[in-house]
């Protein structure tokens, strides 16, 4: 499947790499910018949201006492933070224009978000990152993921995560769990298939955006899911392959 314009959703816990190196692996940074890189070169247009998991999740911090409204204000800033590096990466490593863009207001790091202004980037062929979430509280980065991709007319959302696709039961816990190459926005919802948030799978479903859920554990996963190749899992309407 040949998709134009794809948004990539990076967890902060994948900036960590196979050592789990805080606050991120640099070779796993590295690797993650030369795969954007790759898909870019083939023609595509691309926007990244990126996590804060590996510096700071607010939702750990409100467990443990913290204001909600402050610790998700908190957790934006993780998610600069990432972009920052990931930014430097893709300029000075790869040589591909990008921008900055975020939620939270921080104009001397970032370029306020404005649907105009992003889609405007990736016309000019500029790689756009979009962090400090939807820039509210109470709001994840797999939402701000379905959001921005709904904003910027995304054809796909990808998701990289740390399991190899959407199975039909926790892998971890259940060793019979089944991997589901195809499964529908409403099976995930209905059976919490736990690989993202409820709320992203159903605005990703009003306005039919599949999404690709695959693992980082193989090099060239990112660039082989930006260029629409068939691995990990296709979330879509009718749990089949949407069309090209």
């Amino acid at each position: 499947m040949r998709y134009k314009r794809v948004l990539l959703k990076l967890s902060g816990e994948a900036l960590l790499g196979p050592e789990s190196r805080f606050p991120y692996d640099p070779e796993t940074m590295l690797q993650i910018a030369k795969e954007i890189h790759a898909a870019f070169d083939k023609g595509r247009e691309i926007a990244v949201v990126v996590g804060g998991g590996n510096i700071f999740r607010g939702a750990n911090g409100a467990s443990h006492g913290m204001n909600r409204t402050i610790a998700d204000q908190f957790g934006m800033l993780a998610t600069i933070q990432n972009g920052l590096a990931l930014l430097d990466l893709l300029e000075r490593r790869c040589g591909i224009k990008t921008r900055l863009m975020s939620g939270l207001e921080v104009h001397k790091v970032a370029e306020p978000y404005i649907t105009r202004r992003a889609i405007r980037h990736l016309e000019k062929e500029r790689v756009i990152i979009l962090a400090g979430g939807t820039g509210n509280p109470f709001c994840t980065t797999d939402y701000a993921a379905a959001l921005r991709a709904s904003e910027i007319e995304a054809q796909l959302v990808a998701k990289a995560t740390n399991i190899d696709g959407v199975y039909d039961k926790n892998p971890r816990t259940h060793p019979d769990a089944k991997l589901l190459p195809h499964v529908s926005y409403e099976r995930c919802i209905r059976d919490d298939l736990k690989v993202m948030d409820t709320e992203a799978f159903a605005l990703c479903r009003d306005q039919r955006i599949p999404i690709r859920i695959f693992s980082l554990k193989e090099p060239g996963r990112i660039e082989a899911a930006l260029t629409g190749a068939e691995i990990g899992s296709l979330v879509s309407s009718a749990g089949e392959p949407a069309a090209t």
